[in-house]
């Protein structure tokens, strides 16, 4: 079972920053590629950013690249989501997703996911 508990979320203005945290208590972690996720109220589930397990390759949804930046600290176990300009159209629930099977999808098919952490920006 692999276990992942996000944080770092919050109340924000427009333009403002967050960093987002993701922390996987399992040892697959390291073999896994990671990514992030997010849900608006009312809306369906969506891409938003991805990491490999090697930090060798990212990809962005396009409306995050050149704010958003995922990274990893593999002696952590924590990969991270720094939100910088944050719009109002950002608010939603962000999760935190790992996937060890070696896809090369990196925009979906990930198995395991955390319980998500609420990001709100103010206009």
């Amino acid at each position: 079972q692999v276990q992942l508990v996000e944080s770092g979320g919050g109340l924000v203005q427009a333009g403002g920053s967050l960093r987002l945290s993701c922390a996987a208590r399992s040892p697959i972690f390291r073999d896994s590629n990671m990514a992030w996720f997010r849900q608006a109220p009312g809306k369906e589930r969506e891409f938003v950013a991805a990491i490999t397990w090697n930090n060798a390759i990212t990809r962005y949804r396009k409306s995050v690249e050149g704010r958003f930046t995922i990274s990893r600290d593999n002696a952590k176990d924590t990969i991270y989501l720094q939100m910088n300009s944050l719009e109002y159209e950002d608010t939603a629930v962000y999760f935190c997703a790992a996937n060890n099977l070696g896809s090369d999808d990196y925009e979906s098919g990930y198995q395991f996911w955390g319980q998500g952490t609420q990001v709100a920006v103010s206009s």
